[in-house]
Parts: structure tokens; sequence; C-alpha cells
């Protein structure tokens, strides 16, 4: 089995695939009022932004965590993406901070 989508449930689809785009390099390949979808990582794996009618009520039962060589630059990048930061945590041996994306969506960054 190979990992092909990551999903994101979406009020504007088209506005998070674009924030993503900027966030991880990859293209915007498809965009219309009910989904958005990015050209393929190089590991083949593409992110898609489908229009749901419902708003994000609770905290993700999943999230993306990324590492980052300079993560306070990488930090600051997303926030004038449209990020927001939330917190910094440092357990196991890691120091990350957590955002979430304009439309709520967790992710956290870390350095490596």
């Amino acid at each position: 089995m190979d990992l092909k989508n990551i999903t994101f449930d979406a009020d504007d689809p088209t506005r998070l695939a674009n924030f993503w785009s900027e966030a991880t390099g990859q293209k915007v390949a498809d965009a219309n009022p009910h989904f958005a979808m990015l050209s393929p990582n190089e590991h083949g794996v593409t992110m898609l932004f489908l229009k749901v009618p419902e708003g994000k009520a609770a905290k993700n039962r999943m999230h993306l965590d990324f590492h980052t060589a300079d993560r306070e630059a990488e930090i600051a990048r997303l926030v004038d993406l449209g990020a927001t930061r939330h917190d910094t945590r440092h357990e196991y041996g890691t120091e990350w901070t957590v955002m979430t994306d304009p439309e709520g969506n967790e992710l956290c960054v870390a350095q490596h």
C-alpha cells in the first residue's frame, strides 16, 4: 500500500491549496470552488483540498510534522503566508512549535 494523497476538508479549497503550495513548494495542479490539488512531491504524494459544508469544530486527530534547518525562519515564513503560531513544546529530546494553517488545521515545525 502506498500513500497517495493527504486530504483536507476545506471551507475554501483554493485558498488552502495556495497556502500549502507556498508552504511546501508544490505547485497548484488543479483548483475550482469544489476542490483543489497540489502537484505530487518527490515521493509522489499530493495534497488534496475538498470543499465541505461544515467548518472545523475540534482539534485534528492527525496533523503534519515538518522538520527544517532553521525553525524560527520557517515559522516566520509560514506566519507571513497566513499561519498562526500557538506554542512551543520541548519533549522527547525535540523542540517544536505548534501552528495552524489559515483554516485552523494543526501542524508542527521542528528543527533537525
